[in-house]
């Protein structure tokens, strides 16, 4: 692992890493803040999934979380949105789809499949990196996202509630296999066949069994994807159908931006502390 930076803030530290990923096949860099607590032992960590066309850098710059991590002693740990470089497979001109849209999926069409393996990135290669290089206490783990990231932090605490003890989402895409900005990024990572989507949309997965202790999801009213790619609605039925606690704060007025998220990132940092304590 190779350390790109570190800053002091907050009492604590905030660096940017670079590895090279067997999961992608590519160098892959990451962010993580370590909060002052973590020279007393390891912290609670938090993962934070970005949204298309991000990288690990856009919630580093302006998510503000360092202040409410380092006051509730969470690490947190921003990994990027897709692999990258000269011989990853892309679209360069569509923002839905390719470099900074891997949707945290594991694809598994050609020629795909060889480097976009983000689901199986981010719940196992980079946790155990974090883990031998950082004071990590894994038992406690969190994770939240948004838009693009929401919704994969939806599917992956749905498919992994042993690992994960919260999670909640900005704006998260509900329904991907459904939605018109996602559906044809499915199809090309994952085939033309439906029924393979399933795995990584989380209504889907809750209407086949999966479950999870509750999530908290914050939308803005004024958001321009709201009713095309977001669609909380759809969450809300599902979860009120299996029975899974969902706290839905509709904000009025707010849009999809990072003005949005760092609006109500220390709401969202204390409501996983208050799940990852002990």
């Amino acid at each position: 692992m190779e350390t790109l930076s570190t800053a002091k803030s907050h009492g604590g530290v905030q660096g940017v890493y670079r590895h090279v990923s067997e999961a992608t096949g590519t160098e892959m860099t990451f962010a993580v803040f370590v909060p002052p607590q973590a020279a007393r032992g390891p912290v609670p960590v938090l993962w934070y999934l970005s949204g298309l066309t991000c990288t690990h850098a856009n919630v580093m710059e302006k998510g503000e979380y360092r202040a409410a991590a380092a006051a509730h002693g969470l690490m947190i740990v921003c990994p990027d949105t897709s692999p990258r470089g000269p011989g990853v497979p892309d679209e360069p001109d569509n923002w839905q789809f390719g470099c900074g849209a891997g949707f945290y999926v594991d694809a598994t069409q050609a020629p795909y499949a060889a480097n976009y393996r983000m689901a199986s990135y981010v719940r196992d290669e980079l946790p155990a990196l974090v883990a031998r290089h950082f004071p990590a206490d894994m038992a406690r783990q969190g994770i939240f996202g948004h838009s693009m990231g929401g919704h994969g932090a939806l599917t992956l605490a749905l498919k992994n509630p042993d690992r994960y003890r919260s999670c909640s989402a900005f704006a998260p895409i509900v329904q991907p296999a459904t939605a018109g900005w996602s559906q044809p990024a499915f199809e090309k990572y994952l085939g033309a066949d439906p029924a393979a989507w399933r795995a990584y949309d989380a209504t889907a997965l809750i209407a086949d069994g999966a479950r999870f202790p509750g999530f908290l999801v914050d939308q803005g009213s004024a958001d321009p994807f709201l009713t095309t790619g977001l669609r909380p609605g759809l969450l809300e039925v599902a979860c009120q159908e299996a029975g899974i606690p969902l706290t839905l704060h509709m904000r009025e007025g707010y849009d999809h931006s990072y003005y949005f998220i760092s609006t109500f990132m220390p709401d969202h940092i204390a409501w996983h502390a208050e799940r990852l304590k002990g």
